[in-house]
């Protein structure tokens, strides 16, 4: 029988995802699940952006340029420059979501073998990745007990070596909720600029920002414009997820011409959703006003009510919509498993991702999960009440 790659073989489950065969048994059972795994928001999307799509009249579905729609890039960049990110309509190509952004990324920049430093826990498919890439994930561990801040740069130095070629972040942090402070952000672009490394940084939560904090951007620190490399999306920001749309920013000519190669190679972006993210650039501050009340009103009863759970220890989130909590089990992926198989509240249950994966240190983050707060919050309530009524039963 033929035999699966290597490269196939390492390539990481999601532990977003893993645990959806367990999920979906449980609905056949007649469950209710309220699911915390998974970061899709409930926010409408906005009308500008589905009405775009809704009225277009379109009589050839073509390709589009493989850099994306120019018109998208000309507004895009305009938006860019309205909070203090200074780049052109060329310095941006845009993507088939965050994701692809990140492999054109890791292709650009670097070889088979090649190291990138990230502190961890970090969004589990970054491993994945760099896995399709070839790529050697250095993690530099970040600790619940300091709310996952920055380590300290000492920690950094430590791990670079002739391998490394960049460092990169989630800014604001998926899944600490973690927002880099603008000293962060200078100590990161002091020590790329002193070792000659790229820094990467995803920002795709960048309107996520709560209690009056401000996201600093790497593409808005001087000095490091041939260093640093942006990561976006529109799915979080405008509740488009299912849009695929995102994009690769750099001032690093070199940088854009070779990600550009990887862009031609798959044609282009989807037309129609490149057609709706347009659109969605018409939305007003009003809409995320609105939306940065809600996750806050979110975040602020999630943490609450698990700091009332005994055994439960929380990082309070700064941005984006997620929090690592540190439960009282051994086994996190064991527990969720048995939430879906084995519990039932009233019938019903919710849906927790096991941090483990967002980890790529063995034996790390074994006893934590990473809940999304994208539910109302009468569903968030009951979610931490079904979480209380199950830690006491659980027995592992």
């Amino acid at each position: 029988m033929p035999s699966i790659s290597n490269k196939g073989q390492a390539m990481p489950e999601s532990p977003i995802r893993k645990l959806v065969p367990y999920a979906e048994a449980a609905v056949k059972k007649g469950r209710k699940i309220y699911q915390l795994n998974i970061g899709q928001p409930d926010i409408k999307t906005p009308e500008k952006a589905l009405d775009a799509v809704k009225h277009n009249n379109i009589e050839v579905l073509s390709y589009s340029h493989s850099a994306g729609f120019e018109s998208y890039r000309n507004k895009l960049s305009k938006y860019y420059q309205n909070h203090n990110i200074d780049v052109s309509p060329d310095e941006l190509i845009i993507t088939t979501g965050g994701s692809e952004a990140l492999l054109f990324t890791m292709g650009s920049i670097c070889d088979a073998g090649d190291e990138v430093i990230i502190p961890e826990p970090f969004y589990a498919n970054y491993n994945g990745f760099a896995t399709s890439s070839g790529v050697k994930v250095v993690p530099v561990k970040s600790k619940i007990e300091d709310g996952f801040a920055l380590p300290p740069i000492s920690e950094f130095e430590k791990l670079i070596t002739s391998k490394t070629k960049a460092i990169l972040i989630c800014n604001p942090g998926n899944p600490t909720g973690y927002l880099y402070t603008k000293e962060e952000i200078d100590q990161l672009a002091e020590i790329v600029k002193r070792h000659d490394l790229f820094i990467v940084a995803d920002e795709v939560y960048r309107e996520f920002a709560y209690d009056g904090a401000k996201h600093y951007s790497i593409m808005s620190v001087p000095g490091i414009e041939q260093n640093a490399i942006m990561i976006d999306s529109v799915s979080k920001r405008y509740s488009m997820c299912g849009a695929r749309i995102g994009c690769l920013a750099s001032k690093n000519k070199e940088v854009m011409a070779t990600a550009m190669k990887f862009a031609q190679a798959r044609l282009s972006p989807p037309t129609f959703a490149q057609i709706a993210s347009e659109a969605a650039l018409e939305t007003t501050q009003e809409y995320f006003d609105e939306v940065i009340e809600e996750y806050t009103s979110r975040r602020n009863l999630l943490v609450e009510g698990l700091e009332k759970i005994d055994g439960v220890k929380v990082a309070k989130p700064k941005g984006a919509f997620y929090c690592i909590a540190e439960l009282p089990v051994k086994d996190a992926e064991d527990f969720a498993k048995w939430l879906l198989e084995s519990f039932e509240l009233d019938n019903e249950t919710v849906m927790v991702a096991p941090a483990a994966g967002f980890y790529s240190t063995p034996n790390t983050g074994l006893n934590q999960v990473r809940i999304a707060y994208v539910l109302k919050k009468e569903n968030l309530l009951r979610a931490i009440e079904i979480l209380k009524a199950a830690l006491k039963e659980y027995k592992g």
